[in-house]
């Protein structure tokens, strides 16, 4: 049975890497259909080369999660999706993208509507406002760019040390001496 928290502020929730789901759906999911529309409205995040990802499940209801306090999440790009079931309330909202996440001075509310989507940048604040009845489960996708995280870690604006890790790890390559791309002169050709 799955084990992992589905992260650090959710305690209600699933890994979908732990129902053996990623390779078989979310990475083609990422692949085929997201990144096409990642690249249009987020080239400054490495929306064209989003190549790994974490997704998750989570589930608010009144006796469990309740809402999600401010937060930006560990990645270039999110994809929330409503799972729905029977909720009121619940709103997410947005503030500005890498202030301090607590409090949040000004946000915009969003509905969110059982069976829709909404892609966000990961590190644009936000949160989720508390459940007033019933439950609201959601699909969670977070998007990253290894040729970004390479550069500058999102979390903590430093360069990365990488570690060996299992699966996607937090999105971070380390390219091999034997598979760093040939530069090519581009002025030799002319």
């Amino acid at each position: 049975m799955p084990k992992g928290r589905p992260n650090t502020m959710n305690n209600y929730g699933v890994l979908l890497n732990e129902l053996g789901m990623d390779e078989t759906f979310i990475t083609p999911l990422r692949e085929k259909y997201l990144r096409p529309i990642t690249a249009l409205l987020y080239p400054d995040l490495g929306g064209a080369c989003l190549d790994s990802h974490k997704a998750f499940v989570v589930k608010y209801s009144l006796h469990e999660d309740l809402d999600l306090s401010s937060h930006y999440d560990n990645a270039e790009v999110t994809l929330n999706v409503s799972l729905g079931k029977d909720f009121t309330e619940g709103n997410l909202y947005f503030g500005d993208f890498s202030q301090d996440p607590t409090p949040v001075p000004k946000y915009i509310e969003i509905e969110h509507v059982g069976a829709q989507g909404l892609l966000h940048r990961g590190g644009q604040i936000h949160g989720a406002l508390p459940v007033a009845s019933g439950e609201r489960w959601n699909l969670i996708i977070w998007m990253r760019s290894s040729v970004v995280r390479n550069q500058l870690c999102p979390m903590c604006n430093k360069k990365p040390e990488l570690v060996e890790a299992e699966g996607f790890g937090d999105g971070f390559t380390e390219t091999l001496e034997d598979d760093a791309p040939e530069t090519v002169n581009l002025c030799s050709l002319w």
